[in-house]
């Protein structure tokens, strides 16, 4: 099957700490690793929102450029939406 190339960027929830925020994002990194091939990783890191998310204000950012088969995606936006701890997520496909 013919690989594809998506990019991610989700937003962790700072009041979990460095600890927990860095566990989230290793998460998600070796989610996708496993599912892909990751081309290109760009930690933004805390960053004030635009707009107030459940009171919090601020977010860890990270944006994730990878290769995959293209059912893999729609899963992952199941596993960002159901993850405590995820405050926004989004996962689009890159046209070449």
């Amino acid at each position: 099957m013919e690989k594809k190339n998506y990019e991610s960027l989700f937003v962790v929830d700072v009041t979990l700490g460095e600890e927990g925020v860095r566990a989230l994002v290793d998460k998600f990194l070796s989610l996708i690793a496993e599912n892909g091939e990751i081309t290109q990783t760009n930690e933004w890191g805390k960053r004030k929102l635009a707009y107030a998310i459940n009171y919090k204000t601020e977010g860890y950012y990270v944006l994730v450029e990878f290769k995959c088969a293209p059912s893999f995606p729609s899963e992952l936006e199941r596993i960002f939406n159901i993850t405590e701890g995820i405050m926004r997520s989004l996962v689009v496909a890159k046209g070449e």
